[in-house]
């Protein structure tokens, strides 16, 4: 029999109502189970209870093996406190701290070692053994996907095999170090809500596995992108960049290729529009503290004349009295070079803008406080061909190359012109073609 210790944590204190409720009526089961004056019943009740939270659980984590061992798991991994939050990608951390943190794991190590056989026999509840031994599906659930899945369970196995809570505190330490804590350490992107209670940075579950070197040509503006990305993640100086050119040239997907290529060196992207710019100063204040590196990433970036969200922007990246913090940056794409329309009436005589060269500067002002510009031109006929050549070769499609290119060319005539995503879209088309004789 164990006693409830789980009011004694100092540091893992705060967890979400319904996760902490579990961990409440289980440690109180294993506590009180065998009293004399223990309503049976009433106590299997609330053990199957817990059963459907731990199954509810495994569906929207997607978790599998031993439930009970997955959840304290999560519960660790997800735990923003002052310990779990300095370890994230730098590692250990020093001072008393470490005497308070290994205080806390002892406890979660009897949890994570409680034997419930005596448990299952009292209350006549069999049907537990099913949390011990869970067979999921292969996908993650609607929490997270399976790879952040698959790190938690494996590191619920992991628990099970260190044998002091020295061990187990090493093992949760490194996992800080290597994936971080709670939504920033775990996921790759995020996108931002705004309700009742504020501005909220939410994960995104599925990004897009695309990666740079899927991005057939641009070997000059993607240099110039992971030049500027690495020196950020590794701490130098780096500057905002501006992405733009023609639609289709890939610079969309070269955002997604460095949010995939740096994650595992702390790299995180939030996505923003335009219409959310005022909140871009709550924003910066929820990351600006964290040991991650930030991209703040607007895509499809421009303004029409009438449109001022542009002002948000221009103070957070150069102008505003609060420094921008070092783990910022901000990335966008845009078809426009200037991104704000500029107007012939701009140039010439407009007898109601008495001072039309400051109405100049202003709308130039946005675009030259990103320190990097990189520009993505359209292919010429020649480099289209040699993109869907190689598109062709990465799917296995087994098509002469005359026919090939020839059906290449009527697809770019009727769908958009010569661009990377047209390229993309023309394969697209023949490996779904019904009956397909190209695979």
């Amino acid at each position: 029999m164990i006693k409830m210790r789980e009011q004694e944590l100092i540091v893992y204190k705060e967890f979400q109502k319904e996760e902490g409720s579990l961990l409440h009526d289980m440690a109180w089961l294993m506590e009180h189970y065998r009293d004399a004056d223990a309503d049976r019943q009433e106590m299997a009740g609330l053990l199957y209870s817990c059963i459907h939270r731990l199954l509810e659980m495994a569906g929207n984590h997607g978790f599998y093996g031993n439930l009970w061992h997955c959840y304290l798991a999560n519960l660790l991994v997800n735990n923003e406190n002052s310990y779990s939050m300095a370890c994230e990608v730098k590692g250990k951390a020093a001072g008393t701290i470490n005497q308070a943190v290994l205080h806390d794991i002892g406890i979660f190590k009897e949890l994570f070692d409680y034997d419930f056989s005596d448990m299952i026999r009292v209350l006549g509840v069999e049907v537990f053994g099913l949390v011990m031994d869970y067979a999921g599906s292969d996908d993650g659930g609607k929490v997270y996907n399976s790879r952040i899945r698959d790190r938690i369970c494996a590191l619920a196995v992991q628990f099970t095999r260190d044998h002091t809570p020295e061990e187990m505190k090493d093992t949760v330490t490194e996992f800080y170090k290597d994936y971080g804590v709670g939504k920033f350490g775990l996921h790759k992107a995020f996108r931002v809500e705004h309700g009742e209670n504020g501005v909220r940075i939410v994960p995104i579950q599925k990004i897009a596995h695309v990666y740079l070197e899927d991005l057939v040509g641009y070997e000059i503006p993607k240099q110039k992108l992971i030049e500027n990305t690495e020196a950020f993640v590794e701490g130098r100086k780096a500057n905002n960049c501006l992405l733009f050119g023609d639609a289709g040239t890939g610079k969309s997907s070269s955002i997604k290729g460095i949010a995939n290529a740096y994650y595992e060196k702390g790299l995180r992207i939030i996505e923003l529009y335009k219409h959310q710019f005022q909140d871009l100063n709550e924003i910066i204040t929820q990351i600006k503290n964290r040991n991650y590196k930030f991209i703040i990433y607007m895509d499809d970036l421009s303004f029409e004349d009438f449109e001022i969200e542009y002002k948000y922007l221009k103070a957070v990246i150069e102008g505003g009295l609060e420094k921008k913090p070092p783990n910022v940056l901000i990335y966008a794409t845009s078809n426009r070079r200037h991104l704000i329309r500029e107007k012939f009436s701009d140039k010439g005589e407009d007898r109601d803008d008495l001072h039309r060269g400051d109405t100049v500067q202003e709308k130039l002002s946005l675009a030259s406080r990103f320190g990097v510009t990189i520009f993505f031109a359209a292919p010429d006929k020649k480099e289209f061909q040699n993109i869907v050549e190689v598109l062709a070769t990465r799917h296995h499609l087994d098509m002469p190359r005359e026919e090939l290119l020839l059906e290449a060319n009527k697809w770019e005539l009727a769908h958009g012109g010569l661009s990377g995503r047209c390229a993309q879209q023309f394969i697209d088309y023949l490996l779904g073609r019904k009956g397909n004789s190209c695979l």
